[in-house]
């Protein structure tokens, strides 16, 4: 429902909004470019998918691999305690574990094209235990929001980007980006726990929160003494060097474990056209809508509204500039990082809003694509509450955001 009322909601917006600059500004181009708009983002919803399928096919063939090799068990054990506390629906050592794990470690290390594919084949292993089969099940919740949260330890491409166009310390938003996607985390963690009824305080949930605070500490620490010319170099190697080792590391095991290393992949790899196929027209539905509100001004006028209601109460309006890169974030992630390249080479990669639109590219992930093509993978339907905690935890990750932004920057 809550996918339906915003598809809605942003075509009538985006219509009534260019209908206006029709009969007031007397804009002739406005509908023309409207209806170019939901061409182009038909056409990209399509050619995103048949990228897609490639990877799927890949990814799909070496999670095949792993758990004819066993891995599957070995993630189990190493993991069950937290899991079976914030995912008490998923069986001991069900192969949803794995995929679920890889999906986070992928998004951790800013690896979105491994990402997506072992995300969408935790939503199939999850889709086998839900008993309501158009109903997003409590488990797929809890995953699609922490996933929706955009927890990134390496945010590579930001700060690939902030390097190509010229910042002097391309790394300087590294500590901030960590800071507010953490927030939108944690902020999705204690939501979801409040709807399901997850103790957050057992001593096995924050230990293993513990253990996991303590490795982003040391994180931060080893890359703020990095000098700056190796960090780059070293976040990039590092991030490609952990994904091909796993790779690697399945097939090897595969072999160790007398696996037909080949057939498992093929067979795995041909799930992978049938997943992308199902995800075509609800990708290609969210991309109209957002494509259409964003052709049509309608987020033009909302940036400039709340630049007005904090002038109101006489607040700096400073961090208004970058908000479009934030407010886009959740929409589509190659129009906001397009934003965020046009806002630094605007007011220069240095500047405060140049750093502060890099932090809000880092501190959510796409959340309105994520859902729509990881609930459309499952033909889910009802929603329940999985929007209104991702977009409170985006929220969250924006207005601390803001707070760093203004405490490192300004």
């Amino acid at each position: 429902m809550a996918l339906n009322f915003i598809w809605i909601a942003f075509l009538l917006i985006a219509f009534l909004v260019s209908l206006a600059k029709l009969i007031f500004l007397q804009d002739y181009e406005i509908f023309p470019q409207i209806v170019t708009s939901v061409f182009d983002m038909s056409r990209t919803g399509f050619e995103l998918s048949i990228y897609l399928t490639g990877v799927m096919a890949f990814w799909l063939g070496i999670m095949k691999i792993g758990e004819a090799g066993g891995i599957i068990h070995f993630f189990s054990k190493l993991i069950k305690p937290f899991f079976s506390r914030l995912f008490p629906e998923i069986p001991a050592e069900h192969p949803a574990t794995a995929s679920i794990i890889m999906n986070f470690s992928a998004n951790m290390l800013g690896l979105d094209n491994a990402a997506t594919p072992l995300g969408l084949k935790a939503m199939q292993e999850l889709q086998e235990l839900n008993p309501l089969k158009d109903t997003a099940s409590n488990a797929q919740i809890m995953f699609l929001c922490l996933n929706a949260s955009g927890l990134s330890i390496i945010p590579l491409t930001i700060l690939i980007d902030r390097s190509v166009v010229g910042a002097a310390n391309p790394t300087d938003v590294f500590l901030p980006i960590l800071i507010a996607t953490s927030a939108s985390t944690f902020t999705a963690l204690i939501l979801l726990s409040i709807y399901q009824k997850i103790n957050l305080l057992d001593k096995v949930v924050l230990s293993y929160m513990g253990g996991f605070l303590l490795f982003l500490i040391a994180i931060i620490i080893y890359f703020s003494i990095l000098p700056q010319e190796k960090l780059l170099t070293i976040s990039n190697v590092a991030s490609n060097l952990i994904i091909f080792s796993v790779i690697i590391g399945f097939v090897i095991l595969g072999v160790v474990k007398r696996v037909n290393v080949y057939e498992a992949f093929i067979d795995g790899a041909k799930d992978g056209f049938g997943i992308a196929v199902k995800i075509i027209p609800y990708l290609i539905a969210i991309l109209v809508a957002v494509g259409a509100f964003r052709t049509s001004g309608s987020l033009d006028y909302l940036i400039h509204g709340i630049e007005k209601l904090f002038s109101l109460f006489g607040l700096n309006t400073d961090f208004v500039q970058a908000l479009p890169t934030a407010l886009m974030k959740p929409l589509s992630g190659s129009a906001a990082r397009g934003m965020n390249l046009e806002v630094m080479k605007t007011f220069g990669p240095d500047s405060f809003v140049g750093r502060l639109s890099c932090t809000f590219r880092g501190a959510a992930e796409t959340t309105f694509y994520i859902l729509a093509v990881y609930f459309g993978s499952v033909n889910i339907k009802k929603t329940r509450y999985t929007v209104p905690v991702a977009l409170i935890a985006d929220f969250a990750g924006i207005v601390v955001g803001i707070f760093i932004g203004y405490l490192f920057f300004h």
